[in-house]
Formats: C-alpha cells, structure tokens, sequence
C-alpha cells in the first residue's frame, strides 16, 4: 500500500470519523510525521510544525499542492479533530501568534513507528482503551433502555426499498426507545398500502378510517400517557410540514389523544434537505443516529402540543 493507504488505514484503526479518513486530513498526518514516500514507518518524527510547513512538505515531497488560503481548511478539517482525538497537540500559545504550533503526540508518534510491525495491532488497540475513538466521542453515544412494542397483527415483511427500510427502523429502533410500550396502529408500505391496520383501534380512538390514503407511514399509539405517533418516513418527499399537519389534524378531528408528529429520516444528508420545510413543534429522528432526537422548537420536548 502507499503512504496515504497506510495513514487512512491508521486513522480507520482508531475509529476517526470519515472526514478525518479523507486526503487531506491523511497528508496532514504525513506531514507532521515528516514521512517521504520512501521512508521506513520507523523514520517518523513529531517535531513542532506550522500549517504553512505541513503545505511547504506536500508540495516538496509528494507534489500535492494546497494553496496558503487553504490553512483554515487544514485546521478545521484535520488539526481541530485531531487534537481532539489525542492524535496531535499544541504549544499552548496564542492561536493568533506566529509562535503557534502543533506537533504529534509522543503516544501517537509511537504507534505510527509501529505502522507495518506485529506490534502496531496491539498498540493501536492500547490506544482505544485510553482514548475514545472520536466516532462514538461525535456521536455521544447513549445506552438507552429499549423497551417493547406491541404488533397485534403478529410478524409481517416489507417489500424492498430505502422507504420500507426506513419505517423497518422506526419500528425496531426509535418507537422502544421513545415510545416505548406503544402498539403499531398503522404501518404502510410502498407495495402494500395497508400492511398493518388495526381498524378496531383506530376507530376507538376516533379516526376516520376513510381517509386511510392520507395516513402518516406509521402510527403507534402510548396508552400509558394516552399519545399518538404520527410518524412520516422520509427519503425523497413527505415531511411534517404545515400542510401535512393539516391534514393529518383533520382527518383526527374526533381524536382526543395527545398528538406527536415525527419526521424520520434515514440519515442527516436526507434531514439537511428538507430541515428549512418542517412545521415547529414536531420531532425529528434519524436513523443512523438513533439515540438522539431534534426537538422543533415548541414549550416542551418529545410531546404533543396544545393546537
């Protein structure tokens, strides 16, 4: 493998977010180590260096030519999350002084040494121990307590599809942690409209069957504070916008249950789209990010509101 391909490597092993996987962040890294193309992993140094350097050796030695306005991309990219991954270090002063330089840890420099030896696992591993990989730091994993969902109409299979697979999620992943104890009402499907409808249900909590077409992707509904789940499965149309509160509030009419609307999303990408279209006052779920939710303003968070 190359130099790049080996420091790419480096930072997967130690559980770096994608970004900091890229190019640029994996020269940074070739820099500040002063490891040619040529040199021996071992040839590693962690002497104190500037961004204007780090541009200086990748134009010298692999011919990679980041412009001087670039620095502020390096430090954002690279240098920020680096240091916060214990990867790198400052000098302490000023961030505005001429003085101003990072270096690697000598912890790090170490296991870079390592980089190809029998003993770069092991050291690599010894790292994880002490330092969070900066994947879980980001995502401020939680450890939440999954609790059961009922499905009266027993085991059903959804059709293929990113739509499907999202309201699989919502199911599995975000009604036992925050909804837990529900029943699922209602579940669609891209194929098969109705998969799962319980009528009796849905009609004692006064809804208008007839206006099955205009049902959210999935309904479930919390006994226990008597609330109702509207949940929007979204991968290229149909948030909780005003529009669609709407109309979900007029086919409820007669419904006296608490109301929560949720927009779930399978990942931030698809949320950052539609983000400006959302009404207030509703909840957002992701699903590669299932622990945490984004509340839309509102006096309260996961809850319905009074009209």
């Amino acid at each position: 493998m190359s130099k790049v391909d080996d420091i790419r490597k480096f930072l997967v092993d130690i559980g770096m977010p994608k970004p900091q996987q890229a190019d640029i962040c994996c020269y940074t890294l070739l820099a500040m180590a002063e490891i040619k193309p040529n040199d021996s992993w071992i040839a590693a140094r962690n002497a104190w260096i500037r961004i204007h350097d780090v541009i200086s050796f990748l134009d010298k030695w692999y011919g990679i030519k980041y412009a001087e306005n670039s620095r502020e991309t390096i430090r954002k990219q690279a240098m920020h999350h680096f240091r916060t991954a214990a990867l790198i270090e400052d000098n302490g002063v000023s961030t505005n002084s001429p003085n101003y330089r990072y270096r690697i840890t000598d912890e790090t420099l170490n296991i870079i040494q390592s980089i190809g030896l029998v003993s770069y696992d092991t050291k690599s591993a010894s790292f994880l121990k002490v330092h969070d990989s900066l994947i879980d730091y980001y995502a401020s994993k939680k450890r939440m307590a999954k609790l059961p969902v009922r499905i009266n109409d027993g085991e059903f299979t959804f059709s293929a599809g990113k739509h499907n697979q999202l309201q699989k999620a919502i199911i599995e992943e975000f009604a036992p942690r925050f909804a837990p104890y529900s029943e699922v009402l209602y579940v669609g499907d891209t194929i098969e409209k109705d998969l799962v409808k319980n009528v009796e249900k849905l009609r004692s909590l006064g809804f208008e069957i007839t206006l099955h077409d205009k049902m959210p992707d999935v309904v479930l509904y919390r006994e226990d504070r008597d609330w109702i789940y509207f949940v929007e499965a979204v991968t290229s149309v149909g948030p909780m916008d005003p529009k669609r509160i709407d109309e979900i509030t007029a086919m409820t009419k007669y419904v006296k249950s608490g109301k929560v609307f949720v927009t779930a999303f399978l990942d931030f990408a698809t949320y950052k789209k539609f983000a400006s279209s959302l009404a207030w006052e509703t909840e957002v779920w992701i699903s590669e990010m299932p622990d945490h939710m984004i509340h839309l303003n509102g006096d309260r968070f996961l809850g319905p509101h009074s009209n």
